[in-house]
């Protein structure tokens, strides 16, 4: 052991024995630290830890610092220990501060400042060493997850004193795990936090965090992000016609189809009957030519990936190619002194349904007219029917009306005559005895 400056081996035992005598001293005589005052400190391995011993009213007595094992680090401004990593920062009546360089686990313990007065005060000064984790460790129980399973996570910190927390993020929701904390035999920790959860498809793509909180480290975290796999999403979208589709025209049906992984196949069939004969699939898309209604019906697309399956469909409904507006007709029905005209309404572009047919179904809706040339015959009967009515009541009237009688003159004597020979001879040419006779002309 070394002291600066010239002294004597007098002056070396004296320094060697005053620490023990101020710890008997200490002893049989405690004393509250009401003038020496010093502060705890906590410093991360490989940092630099300061000491500082401070008196309120210093009367020109000797300040000290000792190490947890009460040896001499330095009096007043000597320092008789010879480990370098000790320097004087700073010594006066009221000040002894020191720092201690590269600190590591083993310079932890309570360090003493001694102040020599009558008698020998002491203060503590603990010093914490800290000792961050290892970096954060994510582990996940599959790497690809299918929608509507329950992943785990586990996050591991390793290695830090004191013993780390483990909080969990999703995107920007914080999610609750589990942590269980080891003790090695170095009085070191490891915690481990587990996290579950069920995945949607809304999760794929989003960030999973460990966030690893201890007084050594700042923002310390390990980042992931969810891989969720689900069943394709399937919608059938009308290329063309526009509107509805009519006789004649041709179709095309693409189908739509994301999921994860991407679909591998789709496929186009028609539910309980055949495709089409003429009918072309090519890739995603149906075309369909020269549409009749032997055509109609629901028409799916399947689409397939390693998750699973999913369709869509569309109801075809093919109405009556457009015909030209009629021209008006006048029909005529003639009868004695009356004449009945029956004038047909006219078949405009506005007796045919406007509303588009709804998503997926080309029907224009439930229980309505299928044609519009349906309707007109069916109030071209009607019509028909109540002029027929209208004519037997007229005809009927005019013959009650136009009832007459007529009289006819037989020879007198004619009944009583043997047979016509006789009638004739007999007979009086005047036709006043005659019985009058009624008879009805059709």
């Amino acid at each position: 052991m070394a002291i600066t400056g010239n002294g004597s081996l007098a002056t070396l035992l004296f320094l060697f024995m005053i620490p023990a005598a101020l710890h008997k001293g200490a002893a049989q005589y405690p004393v509250q630290s009401q003038n020496l005052v010093t502060d705890n400190v906590e410093v991360v391995e490989g940092d630099v830890a300061v000491i500082s011993c401070r008196v309120k009213n210093n009367d020109d007595s000797v300040i000290q610092l000792l190490n947890p094992n009460r040896q001499t680090i330095y009096f007043r401004d000597v320092r008789p220990l010879k480990d370098a990593r000790f320097q004087l920062v700073n010594f006066s009546d009221n000040e002894l501060r020191v720092s201690l360089s590269n600190v590591s686990l083993s310079d932890e313990g309570r360090y003493v400042c001694q102040l020599y007065t009558d008698p020998p005060q002491e203060a503590y000064a603990d010093i914490t060493v800290l000792i961050p984790p290892g970096n954060p460790i994510i582990e996940s129980r599959e790497g690809q997850v299918i929608e509507g399973n329950e992943t785990e996570m586990t996050c591991t910190a390793m290695g830090s004193k004191p013993a780390a927390t483990i909080r969990w993020m999703k995107g920007d929701k914080e999610l609750q795990g589990i942590s269980k904390v080891e003790e090695t035999y170095d009085h070191m920790f490891t915690v481990t936090s587990q996290l579950r959860f069920i995945v949607t498809k809304e999760d794929d793509g989003v960030s999973v965090v460990c966030i690893v909180d201890h007084p050594a480290v700042k923002d310390f975290q390990a980042l992931t992000y969810l891989v969720v796999h689900y069943k394709p999403e399937v919608k059938i979208i009308v290329e063309f016609p526009d509107g509805l589709p009519r006789e004649g025209q041709n179709m095309e049906l693409s189908c739509q189809a994301k999921g994860k992984p991407h679909p591998q196949q789709i496929n186009w069939v028609k539910v309980d009957d055949d495709l089409p004969s003429h009918a072309l699939i090519t890739g995603p898309d149906l075309y369909i030519e020269n549409l009749n209604k032997t055509y109609n019906g629901t028409y799916r697309c399947f689409a397939a990936n390693s998750v699973g399956e999913s369709y869509d469909d569309y109801i075809l409904y093919v109405y009556d190619a457009p015909t030209t507006t009629p021209i008006p007709t006048t029909a005529t029905t003639t009868i004695p002194t009356t004449t009945t005209t029956i004038s047909l309404p006219e078949a405009t572009a506005d007796t045919t349904p406007s509303a588009e047919p709804a998503a997926h179904d080309s029907r224009a809706g439930e229980g309505a007219p299928r044609a519009v040339d349906h309707a007109v015959i069916g109030g071209v009967v009607a019509v028909v029917v109540f002029a027929m009515l209208c004519l037997l009541i007229i005809l009927g009237r005019y013959f009650a009306r136009h009832k007459g009688t007529y009289f006819t003159h037989e020879a007198k004597g004619a009944d009583d005559a043997a047979d016509a020979d006789t009638a004739i001879i007999n007979a009086e040419g005047g036709h006043n005895n005659s019985d009058e006779k009624k008879e009805y002309y059709i």
